[in-house]
């Protein structure tokens, strides 16, 4: 392909002309959503149906016949404020939108879905940060974006990437169903408080699971790192082993893949090492986050251990039902959040234990379904670096 011809690395067979710049300003009438009031009444007709309301990034519920003259059609928002904004996206369909949204309208034959592409790729660069984040209207008018003369291309483009999104979505609502069973096992496959059996069980399971403390069923203890952090002889270097903080405690009941920090050989001594396999949890911070361990690693003194159990425990129910508990404790906090946790308070906890062997099938059954997530998540994650990489080719 010849150099300095405003086109695209990667095109559709059939297309070869040059792309054209041309400021949004040219192409679209700017303006921005409204602020919507409660409605003077609840009356709607019949024939009436609920569109969604977008927020920023967010969708609101549908509003029934309030605010027609605020209705738009298959447009461009953008987000105007905040950690999203300079953020764009085509809007299909009838919809409304706030007053944190910009929104993109044109009469002169373009492609939304592939304008809304091409501006999503570089807008970001053009959000003012002084302050507040924020993108305005005059300043997305001003905005240069380059696409196809040929409406037949601009086309071919959206519908491509459309297919992509399409993926996307369809494995995110299969994740959030995935979610949704976990979360309703969860209450079913465990006994409610103050019961004894729970609601759904495996068969060949019977009789009332046991009541613990926690400090009889395990014994753990906090890991630990040299002072002052900021000294970089305790990091790095020859010999250096993955450090544990409470930021590398995924939400997958799993470490991160790389800690953030690795510890020295130097330092490794005055720390704690917990094997693979071995069960942590947090206590500042995000306090709760729960994994198994997938490698051995040295554990800082924000971390805690179970290195060691008293009764016949499954690890895996182990870290489930130790995850359930503190979400439990979480509920009943001053503002839905634990702030601090005492060893004394986690020695106090009361445990539902059932048999061992109940214990081994709740804690395969549960890790099957976090693979699930597990799963669905990394295709999302995929497909959506492969679509940043096809943008970047496709685009001007």
């Amino acid at each position: 392909m010849e150099e300095n011809r405003n086109v695209p690395k990667l095109r559709f067979p059939g297309f070869d002309s040059e792309w054209e710049q041309r400021k949004v300003q040219d192409i679209y009438k700017i303006t921005r959503g409204y602020v919507l009031a409660a409605p003077e009444t609840d009356e709607v007709s019949s024939d009436e149906k609920p569109y969604p309301v977008y927020s920023s990034q967010t969708k609101n519920n549908g509003l029934m016949g309030y605010y027609r003259d605020y209705l738009y059609e298959d447009a461009i928002t953008w987000t105007t404020d905040g950690a999203n904004a300079g953020t764009v996206n085509y809007r299909p369909g009838k919809f409304y939108c706030t007053n944190v949204c910009g929104v993109l309208l044109s009469d002169e034959g373009y492609s939304n879905k592939c304008a809304a592409e091409a501006l999503n790729s570089i807008a970001w660069k053009w959000v003012s940060h002084v302050g507040n984040p924020k993108l305005m209207n005059n300043v997305m008018g001003e905005i240069p974006i380059t696409l196809p003369k040929s409406i037949e291309e601009q086309n071919q483009i959206s519908k491509f990437f459309e297919q992509i999104d399409n993926l996307i979505t369809l494995h995110q609502q299969k994740l959030e169903g995935i979610k949704e069973y976990k979360k309703g096992m969860l209450q079913k496959m465990f006994p409610k408080e103050e019961e004894k059996i729970p609601e759904i069980r495996f068969p060949g399971f019977s009789g009332d699971w046991e009541q613990r403390k926690l400090s009889d069923c395990a014994g753990f203890r906090r890991g630990s790192f040299p002072q002052p952090y900021g000294n970089r002889e305790w990091y790095d270097g020859e010999g250096a082993m993955p450090f544990v903080q409470v930021a590398d405690v995924a939400d997958d009941m799993k470490l991160v893949d790389v800690t953030k920090q690795k510890i020295s050989k130097v330092a490794q001594p005055m720390s704690v090492f917990a094997d693979e396999g071995s069960v942590l949890v947090t206590l500042q911070g995000s306090i709760g986050r729960v994994a198994i361990t997938q490698y051995g690693a040295f554990v800082d003194r924000t971390v805690l251990i179970f290195d060691k159990y008293n009764l016949d425990i499954d690890k895996t129910f182990w870290a489930y039902i130790i995850k359930g508990k503190f979400i439990d404790e979480a509920k009943r906090a001053p503002g839905g959040t634990i702030k601090t946790i005492t060893k004394e308070a986690l020695s106090d906890f009361d445990l539902m234990l059932p048999s061992y062997d109940e214990q081994k099938k709740l804690g395969a059954f549960l890790a099957n379904i976090d693979n699930l997530i597990t799963l669905h998540q990394r295709k999302i994650d995929e497909l959506k670096e492969l679509k940043k990489g096809l943008l970047q080719q496709m685009f001007v």
